[in-house]
């Protein structure tokens, strides 16, 4: 693999940068959180929607970085696309991780006692992509370093990614089938809703942006460095 030496110092700024951001936009998100409206029906449970499909939007987009740097990777061969594709995974495991666990709460507020998980068909392949790519950072986890691997796994993030759009669709596709709640829509909010639900997205995007680019960094820094370590060896 090619690897480039010195990350360029823009990624650093990117991430500094990103961090500030989310630091500033946090209080704010909070703060609307806590000023939105109550649901009559739900109560103080509905405020998870500020919270879960944010998450999701965030897993969805880091599955979606791992296919694009796993093809640039494919076409490059360059060490940095791989460590954005396994970055992208990553972030998107830990997204997709606290959307499996905030959605039954949801459920349970929302569909009554002893309702925290029904085999709807969304649920079902949300869980279904989870595995699909805990499998990938397994993969890559027993055979790092190895650029067949590498090759394999971009491959197979690539062909992955089909998942994300029937994922988002499944509920379209069922018809009325499904548990879960249809998709959010321009005016399917409540009165009030609308501002915390944007802080949300913008919050929790830019806590996405900053993770993957922190955990890009760290990945390329140690691929350096142990090629650096191999370099020595090979002069000795």
């Amino acid at each position: 693999m090619n690897v480039t030496p010195n990350p360029p110092d823009r990624i650093a700024r990117a991430q500094r940068v990103l961090g500030w951001i989310l630091l500033a936009l946090s209080p704010v998100y909070a703060w609307a959180v806590v000023r939105a409206p109550t649901d009559s029906i739900q109560g103080t449970m509905q405020k998870i929607l500020y919270v879960h499909p944010p998450l999701a939007y965030g897993a969805y987009l880091g599955f979606v970085v791992t296919a694009v740097a796993g093809g640039l990777f494919l076409w490059r061969g360059r060490e940095r696309d791989d460590q954005l594709a396994i970055a992208g995974a990553e972030v998107g495991t830990v997204f997709c991780t606290l959307m499996l666990i905030t959605g039954p709460i949801w459920a349970r507020g929302a569909w009554g006692p002893g309702n925290w998980w029904v085999w709807d068909a969304r649920l079902t392949l949300t869980l279904l992509l989870w595995f699909v790519y805990l499998a990938y950072l397994l993969l890559r986890s027993f055979t790092e370093g190895d650029e067949r691997t590498a090759r394999f796994a971009s491959i197979y993030g690539v062909l992955c990614v089909v998942l994300i759009p029937l994922n988002y669709w499944i509920i379209d596709l069922v018809g009325g089938r499904a548990q879960h709640p249809k998709n959010i829509e321009g005016g399917s909010l409540g009165e009030g809703m609308g501002f915390p639900f944007l802080m949300g997205n913008l919050t929790l995007f830019f806590a996405f942006a900053y993770l993957l680019v922190l955990r890009w960094r760290v990945g390329v820094l140690r691929a350096e460095s142990e090629l650096r370590a191999w370099e020595g060896d090979a002069a000795r």
